[in-house]
């Protein structure tokens, strides 16, 4: 699950990416004495070009010196800008929405002796050999299943299922009460269910998942195997939109608006889509289950609005100045944690029912269920390209892939990857 917004083809839309990135990187200093620094951010229907424009702009007016360029990677995304920015020598001065990695931190400027780095959410779980590469402005919540309460009343369920297997009886009887049972699509969005109904067992039933499997101690096959598994019996019997694969980020969200489907997996963002939505459906949220005998599921939580300082960066110093801003001013902090139904405790915005009955969640929560997701964090990380990958099976799994072909792909991956 990685970012929630990772795209899985790079090089068709290279050409674009670039065109993108031309008049927006480079941080040079302006004729008038300014220094630009440029920001790469995810840019997404919460988060338009606009609000960050928006929200960078009192940090503008309070450092006159300094001029802030909102860098926008287009379809390509964050991730997959930053590598082909670096490769070009086009380098941001800083990234939001790329946690730091063992491959990465060369590239970082190390942060630890800035106490609103090291005393930032998560701030710890994101070391790499005890180094602060990032800070945070909260918690992102991941493992979750957001559900339509009035096609859960049409389907007779009365309570939310608290294992994957009263899910699947759940899914079974929405399919008879005429719903479509889970809205996915495609793009990044392709193995967010998957990993949804894999994570809270598998990082429960092995807490070291993350560190094994890139050390070649275990294997995909056999940690994820009954998760994928279940997920194609649940394709083969049509309890997916069957036009997943091309569906869109934002059409699939509105056609969980609109009361089109009966179950979206995704992160908590999904709150603030629901609070501006227009007359949406009736929806409630519970915490993704595990397998049956999993005491304790896994809860899947990334740092929210990460943010990195790139090494290659001309100014280091304002780059640091911004960060700040971004991570310590509290009007900052609760703009970016409500446009994207984000947490930090002290914090509180007004939320409506849905975010309540998130915040009981993460409430509920023990702090050791918390794992990284998709390709992971800190030293918590699987070979590089995982999250394209696994993205990239889960997709032929939707194309009619069988479960044990999946496996295999994903085993030979791991094979050919680790080490």
């Amino acid at each position: 699950m990685i970012d929630k917004r990772k795209l899985v083809a790079v090089g068709a839309l290279a050409a674009v990416g670039l065109g993108l990135a031309g008049c927006a990187t480079g941080g040079g200093d302006e004729g008038d004495g300014k220094q630009t620094v440029s920001l790469l951010v995810n840019v997404t229907p919460n988060l338009t070009e606009e609000w960050w424009n928006d929200l960078v702009k009192p940090f503008e007016d309070a450092n006159p010196d300094i001029d802030v360029t909102i860098q926008n990677p287009g379809a390509e995304g964050v991730a997959a800008a930053v590598p082909r920015l670096l490769a070009a020598g086009e380098a941001p001065d800083v990234v939001e929405s790329l946690p730091p990695s063992t491959e990465l931190a060369p590239e970082l400027v190390d942060l630890s002796q800035y106490d609103w780095a090291t005393e930032a959410p998560l701030a710890e779980q994101y070391t790499i050999d005890g180094k602060y590469y990032m800070a945070g402005i909260g918690l992102q919540v991941q493992s979750l299943w957001f559900y339509n309460k009035d096609a859960f009343a049409a389907a007779g369920i009365t309570e939310t299922p608290t294992t994957v297997e009263e899910l699947g009886a759940d899914l079974a009887k929405l399919k008879e009460a005429g719903w479509t049972g889970i809205q996915t699509g495609g793009d990044w969005m392709s193995s967010y269910a998957l990993q949804t109904v894999g994570l809270p067992t598998v990082i429960a039933d092995n807490p070291d998942w993350y560190q094994k499997m890139s050390a070649g101690e275990l294997t995909f096959s056999k940690t994820y195997g009954d998760s994928v598994k279940e997920y194609a019996d649940w394709i083969a019997k049509g309890y997916v939109n069957d036009d997943a694969l091309g569906i869109k980020y934002t059409d699939a969200e509105q056609n969980f608006l609109d009361g089109k489907a009966a179950l979206y997996p995704m992160g908590s963002w999904f709150v603030a889509s629901e609070a501006a939505a227009t007359d949406p459906a009736n929806i409630g949220v519970f915490r993704a289950p595990a397998f049956e005998g999993t005491d304790q599921p896994a809860m899947g939580a990334n740092i929210a609005s990460p943010y990195v300082i790139m090494k290659e960066s001309k100014h280091q110093d304002a780059a640091a100045k911004l960060v700040e801003y971004l991570v310590t001013d509290k009007d900052a902090i609760l703009n970016q944690l409500k446009v994207d139904g984000n947490y930090r405790a002290g914090y509180d915005y007004e939320m409506g029912d849905l975010g309540t009955e998130l915040l009981d969640i993460v409430t509920n929560t023990p702090d050791d269920a918390y794992t990284p997701t998709g390709q992971g964090y800190g030293e918590r990380t699987l070979p590089t390209g995982y999250s394209t990958e696994i993205n990239a099976q889960t997709q032929a799994l939707l194309g009619g892939t069988s479960a044990d072909d999946v496996d295999k792909a994903m085993d030979d991956w791991f094979t050919a990857n680790v080490g």
